[in-house]
């Protein structure tokens, strides 16, 4: 029996280089085509320590004919690379939709790592006396605020795995708050990043308004063993798809406030000469406005929720109860400090 195909984007980003990992591991007969720019000597090493089987497909997310190429190809794609870049997952669809009316009767699988972004709340960071917890089961996203981030890319993705003709067998989790310390390329998860840069320009952390909101959060060890829990679900033929493959990627760890975390980022950028004040206090219009909708939505607002469709196939979070988000925040900046290359010699005092 020939061996499935697997095209993979984001193959040298966060979520992507655990999820080779994972792979390698459970799935190590995957051909797997993974999309990468920038190819270096270096950087294909790097990938094949993760999965020694893995073949590289040189390109960006802007590349719309290598895309859809690949995906008109391969039996499997998952998507780790961008949530929200539209044009990259509009050339997938483009390319599986053409898979699936060359192979009839066996549409392709998409696999959609997309966000809890969806079910913002849009609190502008405020208290408020009652947020609500989320569940997957009977999720559909026109019960989502329709402002939210996301729902573009995956509005369009599930009218794909609920058509009749060249159908696409579709998936699309939708992680919280992803923490931990990558074991690929990519070491710091976005947030992070996107702070010290935040920082790097203000002089000190900050939030969203108050900062009084909190986010269901994930390891990413977690993240990538939950994109391999629907992907075997879904090959046995047990995953929700289409309409019903909507999969919140949580856990129960307890929630820490954008304020609390942002406070604790400002003392160890502080400590580590990057930051000329300790603590966190709100950002300015000047800076919260520049991201206008996307940032208020992404950093300023409450998004809970429970996995109960990754618990019915058996999916824990144990590496999140192990090792909760607050524990793992030191690390968490140091590594991205690293990323940086300025560490405590970069100052601005």
């Amino acid at each position: 029996m020939v061996p499935p195909t697997l095209f993979l984007l984001g193959a040298s980003g966060f979520v992507g280089g655990e999820l080779l990992l994972d792979l390698a591991r459970e799935h190590p007969e995957f051909r797997i085509r993974a999309l990468l720019r920038d190819v270096t000597p270096k950087r294909t090493s790097a990938l094949k320590a993760l999965h020694s089987g893995i073949e590289i497909v040189q390109g960006f997310l802007e590349d719309r004919q290598t895309i859809q190429t690949e995906a008109g190809k391969a039996d499997i794609v998952i998507n780790t690379a961008s949530s929200d870049h539209w044009p990259s997952v509009e050339a997938t669809l483009e390319g599986l939709e053409k898979n699936s009316a060359e192979n009839p009767g066996k549409p392709p699988l998409y696999i959609h790592v997309s966000g809890s972004g969806i079910i913002s709340d849009n609190v502008r960071g405020e208290k408020v006396a009652h947020v609500r917890e989320w569940t997957d089961i009977g999720l559909r996203l026109k019960d989502c605020p329709r402002e939210n981030t996301h729902l573009e890319s995956d509005t369009k993705i599930i009218e794909a795995g609920t058509r009749t003709k060249n159908p696409v067998r579709t998936i699309i989790l939708l992680p919280g708050q992803i923490y931990g310390i990558g074991r690929g390329l990519q070491k710091t998860t976005l947030w992070v990043r996107i702070f010290l840069d935040i920082v790097k320009n203000a002089g000190y952390c900050g939030t969203w308004g108050p900062g009084e909101n909190s986010q269901s959060n994930i390891h990413v060890r977690d993240m990538a063993r939950a994109v391999t829990t629907v992907l075997n679900a879904a090959l046995e033929g047990k995953a929700g798809e289409g309409a019903d493959g909507l999969y919140f990627t949580v856990s129960s760890a307890p929630l820490i406030t954008y304020h609390d975390w942002s406070t604790m980022m400002g003392n160890i950028l502080f400590e580590k000469g990057f930051a000329k004040e300790r603590g966190a206090k709100p950002f300015p219009l000047e800076i919260t406005e520049s991201w206008g909708h996307y940032g208020w939505s992404l950093f300023g607002s409450n998004q809970r929720a429970r996995p109960d469709r990754l618990s019915a196939l058996g999916w824990m979070p144990e590496q999140s109860l192990l090792s909760s988000i607050h524990e793992m925040f030191p690390e968490m900046v140091e590594a991205a400090l690293e990323d940086y290359a300025i560490k405590a010699k970069f100052a601005f005092r």
